[in-house]
């Protein structure tokens, strides 16, 4: 097995330039046509996955439309939710946002509004999963005609929630569920000015961890050094709970808030094995403050009878923890034992049994001894650990595609970025 000498965050460095548009990239494009029309131009190309360091660099606009109605035909196919029917979620455009937002409005008839940074198509360059994502959820709550808009700008700013403030007074009055689901590399403190960026460290001690390249199949080992103390409070200014409380703030101070009104951020634990780099990491000490905010809130929220809670969710392949060290090859081993046991959900699956069994189930909401809703309960099963623990002992790079499911991490990646998906002609040319 090769060893990587790296700092850790290299990848995920990389994944957050990408997703904040702070760097240019070069997009290759096969078959690029521009087709004229009067007062203007569209461009159509063929799309293909342009992948480094476990990072996507291009997204499939057709694609993403119909992995967006996979979900919600998901959803459609299970029974209604007697769930909310005004919500913000905060982070809309991929993974456990976008399946909350899908949730409240194809479970619940909720009409909904979104907020996420994402990147349209310009040029020769695809546009982002995430603004793809936005824009075939519209289309389809629109269909069924249900209140759906997105906001596309820096969530952490003051100006993003003045203007999603005015949004919910122009076409709901009061929201009853706020859903904070946001993973960002960087923030900008709306008090001071300055950047704060987060980074994914462990914290005392240097961490080697053992992870995989899931296009390859390469296992190889990342090294890095301790977190500086500068960077543990730089990440739990941006991964921590100071804006999802500036944003109750703003909406309470603007009256937007409905009696009742029920507020989520979304968190993970997992395992003894990446809880260096995670729960005890630089991330992990993130989440705490997350969860001392949740405290905060409730107290000011039970004013209104309302409450702030913490959801903690199971692990799965998004584009964020594609680029965490030992996490993709943990998550492939993880899918495997729990496919076997037919214990697997994705994002969509976990929303919904959020909402239908916890939020909205009519009867006591069921949390562990922290307060917290407890999604990964299936994934921390004891018999569920040891077989992941012991598959961990035994991989490598001849039997990983055997004993893992890396097969199932490439093609859900694949898929996060539209590609991969039934019934859609990659061959043929789309507009960005």
């Amino acid at each position: 097995m090769a060893t990587d000498s790296v700092n850790l965050i290299d990848a995920y460095n990389m994944y957050s330039l990408f997703q904040f548009r702070v760097s240019v990239f070069t997009f290759h494009i096969n078959s690029l046509k521009l087709v004229m029309f009067k007062g203007g131009g569209t461009i159509q190309m063929i799309i293909e996955p342009k992948i480094r360091s476990n990072v996507c660099f291009t997204a499939h606009p057709v694609g993403c439309e119909r992995q967006v109605q996979q979900q919600i035909n998901y959803v459609q196919a299970q029974g209604e939710i007697q769930g909310p029917k005004k919500v913000l979620v905060i982070g809309s455009s991929n993974g456990y946002g976008l399946a909350a937002r899908i949730v409240s409005a194809f479970g619940s008839g909720a009409g909904t509004i979104g907020v996420a940074y994402e990147r349209p198509g310009s040029g020769s360059k695809s546009g982002s999963a995430g603004w793809y994502n936005n824009a075939a959820f519209e289309k389809k709550a629109r269909e069924d005609g249900l209140i759906a808009h997105s906001v596309n700008g820096d969530a952490f700013t003051d100006d993003i929630k003045t203007e999603v403030i005015d949004l919910i007074k122009q076409h709901m009055g009061r929201v009853d569920l706020v859903i904070y689901s946001i993973a960002a590399p960087r923030r900008i403190d709306p008090a001071t000015g300055e950047i704060h960026s987060s980074v994914i460290k462990p914290i005392g001690d240097s961490y080697t961890a053992r992870t995989v390249d899931f296009l390859s199949g390469r296992l190889y080992e990342i090294e890095t050094e301790p977190a500086l103390e500068e960077e543990v409070e730089d990440t739990v200014k941006v991964m921590g709970g100071e804006d999802w409380k500036l944003w109750i703030d703003a909406l309470d101070n603007a009256g937007v808030l409905a009696d009742g009104i029920t507020t989520v951020a979304f968190s993970y634990i997992g395992p003894e094995l990446t809880a260096p780099i995670y729960s005890q990491g630089t991330i992990g000490r993130a989440k705490e403050h997350l969860e001392a905010t949740a405290s905060t809130l409730q107290k000011q929220l039970s004013q209104k009878n309302g409450q702030a809670l913490v959801s903690i969710n199971k692990a799965l392949v998004t584009r964020a923890s594609a680029v965490i060290p030992a996490v993709p090859l943990y998550i492939s081993l993880l899918y495997q034992v729990m496919k076997d046991k037919k214990l697997h959900e994705g994002c969509i699956q976990q929303m919904y049994r959020m909402f239908n069994d916890r939020l909205y189930s009519g009867q006591a909401l069921e949390l562990d001894d922290q307060g917290r809703i407890r999604l990964d309960d299936y994934e921390m099963r004891p018999d569920v650990q040891q077989e992941v623990d012991d598959l961990w002992h035994q991989v490598s790079e001849d039997n990983l595609e055997s004993i893992s499911d890396i097969k199932g991490f490439r093609e859900e990646f694949l898929r996060h970025h539209g590609f991969g998906m039934p019934g859609v002609d990659y061959s043929a040319e789309v507009e960005v």
